[in-house]
């Protein structure tokens, strides 16, 4: 059983606590083992809303760390904490699964990774959009290669939001870039198996958006083997909302798949993947749910790669072109003119395997 430290008692790191951490208690996947937050306010939330024994809450990792035993810790904080925090870790000895984006540069999250390498810990990213039933299920018949290579792909995005003044959204200057859209690049190096080269991207403030920064975006991304990706996101598109993971659309030689993954944290009721092959008719493919999916998923793929050394999938070292790819589209849409991905220099040659994902 993988004994789990959590830092990170705020919001989106409660509903960890809620929906995936207990539950994965109860299923014998996990022990949490401490729960750290150095925010006392929200220290004492925490303690109020969870079901966590008084003597498991601790203000700093370092004190967690010395007072019990854990193989690893995730970490659900804000996004300047993430690099210090996987970096206390592994210096503790420690695995670390860190929220995404894995870190606010790739110089950085290249620190990490070497760090995480060096001292043979697993180092892993929550990509919790991977291990859901439709997206294995197009990853699994993209490489079967009935349909032939793929040559286009188009993925659209919309919901509409008013952030908070006090969400995080608000102090985000590309709240979809650098935020939302990590879900969907990783899905796209996922899907194509292939890496981004190259991207030209636009973002801008729609008409009676609240957002003070960029919250729609398009962008047009070439992959390496031909294939070019059409995207198109925004946080405040008055159309049809889509589910988190998008509509997408990938066409291939010899026809198109159509579908749409994660409707919510906890419910597989929009996984959908439709083949319309060239020389037949179309199919609905049936969807196996027996995996668990979402954070679900990624917290019992930490687990086996820790307890069996299985690839763990969205490992920070397979995190590295997600994070590339972002980070150019952000330059892309800032400068406004067409950026070339930068290769992380810690890669060797890279490739995207099936499953869950990863290296």
């Amino acid at each position: 059983m993988l004994r789990l430290i959590h830092l990170g008692l705020g919001g989106w790191g409660r509903d960890w606590e809620r929906n995936v951490l207990a539950p994965a208690e109860r299923a014998g996947v996990i022990e949490r083992v401490a729960a750290v937050e150095v925010d006392r306010a929200t220290l004492s939330t925490a303690r109020e809303t969870l079901d966590l024994p008084e003597e498991r809450y601790f203000t700093s990792l370092a004190e967690a760390a010395a007072s019990v035993s854990a193989d690893a810790v995730l970490a659900t904080v804000p996004l300047p904490a993430h690099v210090p925090v996987a970096l206390e870790a592994i210096g503790l000895g420690l695995h670390v699964l860190v929220e995404k984006p894995f870190a606010p540069t790739l110089a950085e999250a290249e620190q990490v990774v070497a760090a995480g390498e060096s001292a043979g810990r697993v180092v892993m990213v929550s990509q919790n959009y991977r291990p859901y039933p439709a997206v294995r299920a197009v990853v699994d018949l993209l490489r079967g290669g009935e349909l032939g290579p793929v040559g286009a792909v188009h993925v659209d995005f919309r919901k509409h939001i008013t952030p908070s003044p006090s969400s995080p959204y608000g102090k985000i200057a590309q709240p979809l870039l650098e935020d939302m859209a990590i879900h969907h690049f990783d899905l796209m190096r996922l899907v194509l198996g292939r890496e981004p080269v190259r991207v030209a991207c636009e973002g801008w403030n729609p008409p009676g958006s609240t957002f003070a920064g960029i919250p729609a975006a398009a962008a047009a991304i070439a992959f390496d083997g031909g294939a070019v990706v059409s995207y198109r996101g925004s946080w405040v598109s008055p159309g049809p909302e889509t589910t988190w993971a998008g509509d997408w659309r990938v066409e291939c030689e010899r026809g198109e798949v159509v579908w749409t993954s994660r409707e919510g944290n906890l419910s597989l009721a929009a996984e959908r993947v439709v083949v319309r092959p060239l020389d037949g008719p179309g199919r609905t493919l049936k969807l196996s749910t027996t995996a668990p999916a979402g954070r679900a998923g990624v917290l019992a793929a930490l687990a086996r790669a820790i307890d069996a050394g299985e690839d763990p999938g969205s490992s920070g070292r397979d995190n590295l072109g997600s994070i590339a790819l972002m980070t150019a589209a952000v330059r892309a849409a800032t400068e406004h003119r067409v950026v070339e991905v930068e290769r992380p220099a810690i890669w060797g040659r890279s490739s995207v395997s099936a499953g869950v994902g990863g290296r």
